[in-house]
């Protein structure tokens, strides 16, 4: 009897945990890891449903065989998201079981010959389409943009298991617990949202069709390819991105600096005290020294925004100016943003902050601080009216 973690009758998780990747997509930090969910569904035919990056063949082989009966192969592989830490061992894949077929859509296998050089061997589905096992008859959903153009789900309704490729991941291994009811529910929900942000947050109203999508799928279990697999509560994940993707935030600030010197740090700081005194209990990140994929986690549920950075060679502050470009790209709207800047000899920082919120259509709350040195009492006086109109907007 093999003792991989069970999802449902007759289907095992055959992923691996990945602790020697510092940075996803080269980008972002993996404190806790990550997880390659592949999951195989054994009827009368077997299907392996998505594959782990190649660097983890063996240990992903070693899976797929002591859950394989003897004398079988896997008959399909179901490519629900073409990135390489999905199909990274596919070549390898397809010499161990030359018999199997690569079940995708017509993005997946256009993606195929562009990254392995061979679409043979496949099976286009479409919309709706079933693949029957036997026993398990799965039905593909298609998904288009959540987030790369080929993404679908596979979905099994015998036993109410939705594959749902990346959307409903999160960061973290799944070695210390692969269920949601095995599982710190608060770091979890932490490496999620950050998963979220990072990776999917652009493609919201995606993620938003294909919720709606999912309406008349009955699903009991959802087994995304990163992270928790959710059988407690399988809607818990949808009602997460559901909020994220739709931007429903919080009365809650985040405020973000930059300081060269520490004088931008004091102006930031008394709008920080001015808040807590009118009840709110801002986070508060340095650019310079949190990663941005910890800022963007915790801006993204949160309605205020207080940016604070000095003037660095006629333009912003590079850090905060880097933490800019990524929640441009990410799409960021519904916020209450508030600015204060610092020059010495030439400004340039609040052009740059206003402009960011015009593009975006960020409102603005007054005064926006603009600072000349080291500022005095009376700016700081600014900081803490910019404070008192930013609760009141956001207690309204």
């Amino acid at each position: 009897m093999t003792k991989l973690p069970r999802v449902a009758s007759d289907t095992f998780w055959v992923g691996v945990n990945d602790h020697e990747t510092d940075l996803f997509e080269a980008l972002w930090p993996l404190p806790y890891g990550v997880s390659y969910n592949a999951y195989l569904v054994v009827g009368e035919k077997i299907a392996l449903i998505d594959a782990v990056k190649g660097h983890f063949l063996p240990e992903h082989l070693r899976k797929i065989r002591e859950v394989l009966p003897p004398g079988r192969s896997v008959d399909y592989l179901i490519i629900n998201h073409m990135e390489p830490d999905h199909t990274g061992a596919l070549e390898v894949l397809r010499s161990v079981f030359p018999g199997m077929t690569i079940i995708g859509n017509n993005k997946t296998l256009g993606m195929l010959e562009a990254f392995y050089g061979s679409s043979s061997s496949c099976r286009q589905v479409q919309d709706g389409d079933l693949l029957d096992l036997g026993t398990h008859k799965l039905q593909f959903h298609l998904t288009p943009m959540v987030h790369w153009p080929e993404t679908m789900m596979t979905y099994d309704g015998a036993t109410g298991v939705l594959f749902s490729g990346d959307a409903f991941g999160g960061f973290g291994a799944v070695d210390e617990g692969l269920f949601d009811d095995e599982v710190n529910l608060e770091k979890m929900h932490k490496e999620m949202l950050r998963y979220f942000t990072n990776i999917v947050a652009r493609y919201g109203q995606m993620v938003l069709k294909a919720i709606d999508k999912l309406r008349q799928v009955p699903f009991t279990v959802v087994a995304p390819t990163h992270g928790t697999v959710w059988r407690r509560d399988p809607s818990m994940p949808v009602r997460l991105y559901g909020r994220w993707s739709a931007q429903e935030c919080d009365p809650a600030v985040v405020v973000a600096y930059g300081s060269m010197y520490g004088n931008t740090y004091r102006l930031a700081e008394a709008v920080t005290r001015g808040l807590t005194e009118h009840g709110f209990r801002p986070l508060v990140h340095d650019v310079a020294r949190t990663h941005a994929s910890e800022v963007i986690a915790d801006i993204w549920p949160r309605k205020g925004l207080i940016l604070a950075c000095p003037t660095y060679n006629t333009g912003l502050f590079p850090p905060m100016e880097a933490l800019l470009a990524f929640l441009e790209n990410k799409l960021l709207k519904h916020r209450l943003v508030g600015f204060v800047t610092s020059y010495a000899w030439a400004g340039g920082a609040r052009k740059a902050l206003e402009d960011f919120a015009h593009r975006l259509s960020l409102e603005v709350v007054e005064p926006v601080v603009d600072v000349k040195g080291a500022g005095t009492p009376q700016d700081l006086a600014q900081c803490r009216l910019l404070a008192s109109n930013l609760a009141e907007r956001l207690s309204q």
